[in-house]
């Protein structure tokens, strides 16, 4: 048929000629732009995909940044922390050094106690003025709030805590109570009786820190054995106490790690029914018959008994513990408790405290969610918040670091040297143990953490780059493609447009 009204032919390359053009212009833009979804319309899933990854690795980088600032925050901290423990040691050197009280003037006490006083000033200026930015890290500032806190618990440290809300409650479940070691030495009666002999009674007194040998003579009052005994505390970590007509020997401290031990090296045949031990289910009661007499060879080789730590769970959590002491570690809560003795000893709940916020917070994962957040807590540093000590003479009354200074109850020139050593030693624990914290937390979070965000990265660059890049030996492949058939088109549609001149051949 020859018809010139519609060529048809002509209709059909321009079709096509029109999408090998769009071809053509589709892979001419990939290879431009680098990229196969430029447009919904290219891969609206794809293009959901791809976007969602893109958020997800922007999140991703933004995590890892926050890492290595949170990084540069704890060396600040733990710069002015390194600072502080040199001081503490040149504290402990100053110490020692006075109490050669024979071979010191009272000039050089003076210039000792004036060094000490310069440096509890500078570990004061040092916690005040550490800080990133203007934000102080060592004043207390990223230190935690509490409230309610139970008259059951003697100290606590909370070292990190999480949660949403406006507070953290912290309960402790006793499971397991706190007991010294303790042996019962029985006399009947209130002073040493050999039966008319003029012998000794010589025995060894052992605990945790060392041992003693005592001897005393007949008629020597339980009370004035007791007091010979104390005299030692500090040596072998035994107190006695006289009762009725015998002597209680306790250890000073509670755990599994200290203990009570007596031999007898000569009984002299002193009167009384031996040594007694207490019953297991009750510290407060002795056993029902002697574990030996005092002239046994039983007695001879020496009876022990050691102490018990404490068992407890801490919001569901299983405890480790150390006398009286409750320690919890775990991603949401970080906290040391120390009990009372009461109840340290006594198997009940306790509502302990309330954590109501503080701390200081790194976001180290791409979700803002309490998972993704880690909460470390930086306690102060200033001379009054270290080193805090038990006095052993007030029950309830506690020494810190800050009592060194002069004038206070441990200064150098007339106080306590042994007690300022310990809250010395103390001291030099509390913030060698912040800063190993702090050196984990850097070491085990942040490192791993970077680690571990760089690996999602790439990792979900690579699926984005697998859903959303061209792949450019295809589309140089598709451009050639769309080139040659663009061109045959073209060469089709100046066929088509010429066939319809060929009817002008019927006219004659």
């Amino acid at each position: 048929m020859s018809r010139i009204n519609t060529n048809v032919s002509s209709l059909i390359a321009q079709r096509v000629l029109g999408q090998n053009n769009f071809s053509l212009n589709n892979s001419l833009q990939r290879l431009s732009t680098g990229v196969r979804i430029n447009r919904g319309k290219d891969d609206p899933a794809g293009l959901i995909a791809s976007e969602n990854l893109r958020s997800e690795i922007t999140a991703t980088n933004a995590a890892i940044s926050n890492a290595e600032r949170a990084d540069q925050v704890v060396n600040i901290a733990e710069g002015g922390l390194q600072e502080i423990s040199s001081l503490l040691t040149e504290l402990q050197g100053l110490l020692t050094a006075t109490a050669n009280s024979a071979g010191l003037s009272e000039s050089e006490k003076d210039a000792n106690q004036l060094q000490i006083d310069s440096i509890l000033q500078t570990i004061d200026r040092i916690s005040s003025s550490t800080n990133f930015q203007g934000v102080k890290l060592l004043n207390g500032n990223f230190d935690y709030g509490t409230s309610s806190i139970s008259s059951d618990v003697s100290s606590f440290r909370v070292k990190g805590a999480k949660f949403d809300g406006d507070s953290l409650s912290v309960d402790v479940l006793v499971t397991q109570s706190a007991q010294k070691g303790q042996l019962f030495l029985d006399f009947n009666g209130a002073a040493l009786d050999f039966n008319g002999t003029n012998s000794s009674f010589v025995f060894e007194v052992s605990g945790a820190l060392g041992s003693r040998e005592l001897q005393f003579g007949s008629g020597t009052s339980l009370s004035s054995i007791a007091d010979a005994i104390n005299t030692f505390t500090e040596v072998t970590g035994v107190v006695a106490s006289a009762n009725g007509e015998g002597i209680t020997l306790k250890s000073s401290q509670y755990g599994s790690k200290q203990f009570v031990s007596v031999e007898v090296i000569e009984d002299g045949g002193v009167q009384g029914d031996g040594i007694f031990e207490f019953d297991s289910a009750d510290a407060n009661t002795l056993a029902s018959s002697a574990t030996a007499t005092f002239a046994s060879t039983v007695a001879n080789n020496g009876i022990t008994d050691s102490g018990q730590d404490i068992g407890a769970n801490i919001n569901g959590v299983v405890a480790t513990t150390v006398g009286r002491e409750i320690r919890v570690n775990s991603d949401i809560l970080n906290i040391e408790i120390t009990l009372d003795e009461t109840a340290a000893q006594t198997l009940a709940a306790i509502d302990a405290l309330e954590i109501t916020g503080g701390g200081a917070d790194f976001q180290l994962a791409s979700s803002v969610d309490i998972a993704g957040k880690v909460s470390l807590g930086i306690s102060e540093v200033a001379a009054r918040k270290l080193g805090k000590t038990e006095d052993g003479d007030n029950a309830g009354s506690f020494f810190n670091l800050a009592d060194l200074g002069a004038g206070k109850t441990l200064n150098l020139i007339d106080g306590d040297l042994t007690q300022a050593q310990k809250v010395v030693a103390n001291a030099i624990g509390d913030v060698t143990t912040l800063r190993g914290r702090l050196g984990a937390f850097q070491k085990n979070v942040i490192g791993a953490t970077i680690r571990s965000l760089g690996v999602a990265v790439e990792n979900t660059s690579a699926a984005e780059s697998i859903i959303r890049d061209a792949d450019f030996a295809k589309e140089t492949a598709g451009l050639t493609r769309s080139q040659i058939l663009s061109a045959a088109a073209i060469n089709t549609l100046s066929l088509a447009n010429a066939q319809p001149q060929s009817v002008l051949q019927l006219l004659g």
